[in-house]
């Protein structure tokens, strides 16, 4: 014969719950049992037993009690919707942690946190912000970085990302470009032609002078974060290689320059 009713000891051995916990939930009205033995013990119906496993379901998403008890009291229909917002915020979440096991793997696997996809969530900055406020904590006084600001000003706020975007992408490609070209003399024509046109986009933001080119030269060649993040496309020794063009890049620039002149 089917039971109708589960003790308390019951409920505890088919959901592993406490007696403590049933108790409590009775007490704050989350968990009501159906009815009372002749000796005044709780009683549950199955529907109790349901609910329960609900609640369960809900502490999972770490939803506190008062709000478990008020989705518990809401219409089918409402309460739906109410739970499809914690799906979604879990699903954020989920690609949170996945991405911070990727980031963690890599770093593992020695690759420079300076360039891992991490900060984006709380009060810590992203990487690219906290780089773009450092280089203005040691740039900002230098006239090329008050020029870059202004550059930048001009640019509409929508369309910053964007540009920000695709210069990445165009770096990468360059610095890509450079590996290919590694083997060959760094005055060679084709490794000079991808320096004119790394120099292109550096001038998209600021004036590619001499006295700026070299100062980023010798960033790629003195700076552990910029060797790190160069030498991943690729070998030990490529951060050395695009210095060096660049380099001859401007000396051949201030010979021709001079010629002219003369």
């Amino acid at each position: 014969m089917k039971k109708l009713y589960y003790t308390v000891k019951d409920m505890i051995a088919i959901t592993g719950v406490t007696k403590r916990t049933l108790h409590y939930y009775d007490e704050i009205n989350l968990l009501k049992p159906d009815s009372y033995s002749d000796k005044g013990y709780r009683l549950y119906n199955h529907e109790d037993l349901k609910k329960l496993r609900t609640i369960l379901l809900l502490k999972e998403l770490d939803l506190p009690l008062k709000e478990i008890a008020a989705i518990m009291q809401m219409p089918k229909q409402e309460q739906k919707a109410v739970l499809a917002g914690h799906y979604q915020a879990m699903e954020i979440k989920k690609q949170n942690l996945e991405r911070t096991l990727i980031n963690l793997n890599d770093f593992m696997s020695g690759k420079d946190i300076s360039y891992l996809d991490v900060f984006h969530e709380g009060n810590i900055l992203p990487l690219k912000e906290q780089y773009q406020r450092e280089a203005k904590y040691v740039y900002g006084h230098t006239g090329k970085y008050k020029e870059y600001e202004k550059n930048i000003e001009q640019i509409p706020e929508e369309e910053r990302a964007a540009i920000f975007e695709a210069f990445d992408q165009n770096m990468q490609n360059i610095f890509k470009q450079f590996a290919e070209l590694s083997k060959e003399s760094s005055a060679s024509e084709q490794v000079q032609q991808t320096v004119y046109e790394w120099k292109s986009y550096i001038e998209q933001f600021m004036t590619g002078d001499k006295e700026i080119l070299q100062c980023i030269a010798y960033t790629y060649k003195d700076d552990k974060s910029f060797k790190a993040y160069i030498n991943q496309f690729g070998d030990d020794t490529l951060n050395e290689f695009i210095y060096q063009a660049i380099i001859h890049h401007c000396e051949d620039a201030f010979i021709y320059k001079k010629q002219i002149n003369t």
